[in-house]
């Protein structure tokens, strides 16, 4: 388990004896090169005893193991050792090998060239081997990055997606690439998870490289803060210490924690989506249930109330008969109430569905007003629908509920003695309808928000109405693939209108 360590006292002090750490550091490294140099001079010393005292050899063959030991050296140490030990050979090459023996002069002209052929070539040798074996070292580091990098993808991508996400990041960075303190900044939610020792200020430093978008580098504690960036957006910062991956590595790892990021908040933004979605279902099957179960009584009561105000006038007292009015009318009114109420169950659950099929325009508002003639009587209406109208591919049952909300909405808002108008045209491949009232027009504040559910205008709210006919009115707009408008204007009245998609040619006979 890796420990979720955050700042505290112990990391103070942890941390403020660094610089005397850095260095004993720096004292352990010099004392092993002077060990690794020193064993490279003593190989060099055991060749000239071998070569000087035990056998004996000719300058070429001397020259030669000279060269195969300074490879050995150059193979298992550094360029320090082996050009130590290649100066140290020349030395000896020259002294016990080259006359006159014994002294570092030379006496022929042929062996000063020799002599500088063999530095050379031990120089140039020791520095190709040691090139080799950093190529050979860096080429196992990146595959040790990748291997490290691959193991973190799967882990990320198997991370429980209802667990705190940058926690669980941090975990895995620090299990799968060995880092010993990992610390990262949700810029976002403002989140800052750490792993291992934290210094005091290294929040601090986190929040500073997310908002300036700077890599910052504490040499002096060995921690690489840098910024994590999406579609060029910092949303956060990452400090490491004590790891050795590269800057390609690096940027990799980076690439990472911001995908494994930005999948856990989709993740979360589904779920959110999900849990809606259900509870809006949940909310309109309920209420669904609920306006369905309140049709039965209200039917009931109808029928009495109409049988009722039937009978002559004679057979009721004018006080029964006025409360018996009152009754029917409250009766029509939550009825159109709970009407309204399953409809947008209906449509926010998603439960309804669109019987498309082939009408013309002015059947579609000559069906609407017969379902209004009782509250259209007294009414002037002005219709303007040519019967030449192209046909329109609709649900007519939908489209008629939208004509009469519309309908009813005008009603409330504009004088009796005012007519009302429904026109229609064709306006590209759709047929426009528009419905124009006389009032005093919605004041340009509002104008956005009359299709939401329940809502009344500031100055309309001693109206009778459910407030929600015109939001009815835009869901079946919108199921229809279509839109639905307000125009408007203060003491001229307001015009209502939608399109509606002409059907393809050969659909109607």
């Amino acid at each position: 388990m890796v420990p979720n360590v955050e700042a505290s006292t112990s990391n103070v002090s942890t941390r403020q004896d660094e610089p005397r750490s850095g260095s004993s550091s720096s004292l352990i490294k010099t004392s092993v090169l002077f060990l690794r140099v020193s064993a490279s001079l003593a190989l060099v010393a055991a060749v000239t005893f071998i070569l000087f005292r035990l056998v004996s050899v000719n300058a070429t063959t001397a020259g030669f193991l000279y060269l195969v030991a300074i490879l050995l050296i150059a193979t298992k140490g550094g360029l320090i050792e082996s050009s130590v030990a290649s100066v140290a050979a020349m030395l000896c090459f020259n002294f016990f090998f080259l006359p006159p023996v014994g002294t570092l002069t030379i006496a022929a002209p042929q062996n000063w060239v020799a002599l500088f052929a063999f530095l050379a070539t031990s120089l140039t040798a020791s520095q190709l081997s040691v090139r080799a074996k950093r190529r050979t070292q860096e080429a196992v580091e990146r595959r040790s990055e990748i291997e490290k990098l691959y193991s973190l993808s799967r882990a990320l991508l198997l991370t429980d997606a209802t667990g705190p996400d940058a926690k669980q990041i941090v975990q895995q960075i620090t299990l799968t690439c060995e880092f010993p303190t990992v610390s990262l900044y949700v810029r976002k939610s403002g989140e800052i998870h750490s792993a291992g020792i934290v210094t005091p200020d290294l929040h601090a430093k986190l929040r500073e490289s997310a908002v300036r978008s700077t890599l910052v580098r504490d040499e002096s504690v060995d921690v690489i803060i840098t910024p994590i960036r999406l579609g060029g957006e910092p949303i956060g910062s990452l400090a490491v210490s004590g790891g050795t991956f590269s800057d390609a590595a690096l940027h990799s790892l980076l690439n990472l924690v911001a995908i494994g990021l930005e999948r856990a908040s989709a993740q979360k933004a589904v779920t959110r989506a999900e849990v809606a979605r259900q509870s809006e279902e949940l909310k309109s099957t309920l209420l669904d249930a609920i306006a369905h179960e309140f049709k039965t009584p209200l039917t009931s009561i109808k029928a009495v109330t109409t049988d009722l105000l039937a009978e002559q006038p004679s057979s009721l007292q004018a006080h029964h008969q006025e409360l018996i009015t009152i009754v029917d009318e409250s009766t029509d009114r939550l009825s159109k109430l709970v009407t309204d109420a399953i409809q947008l169950a209906r449509i926010e659950g998603g439960t309804f569905r669109l019987n498309l099929a082939v009408h013309f325009p002015s059947s579609l508002v000559n069906g609407a007003l017969r379902q209004m003639k009782s509250m259209l009587e007294e009414r002037p209406i002005y219709i303007a629908v040519p019967e030449d109208l192209p046909p329109v591919r609709v649900d007519a049952e939908l489209i008629q509920i939208v004509i009469t909300h519309l309908l009813d909405n005008a009603l409330k808002y504009s004088p009796p003695s005012h007519p009302i108008s429904i026109e229609a045209s064709v306006s590209d491949d759709k047929v426009i309808l528009r419905l124009r009232d006389q009032g005093q027009g919605i004041p340009e504040q509002e104008q956005s928000q009359v299709f939401e559910k329940f809502f009344r205008g500031r100055n309309e709210r001693h109206l009778k109405g459910t407030g929600m006919g015109l939001s009815i009115a835009r869901e079946i707009m919108r199921a229809h693939g279509e839109d639905i408008w307000l125009t408007s204007s203060p003491d001229e009245g307001s015009e209502f209108s939608f399109s509606l998609p002409i059907a393809p040619k050969g659909s109607v006979e």
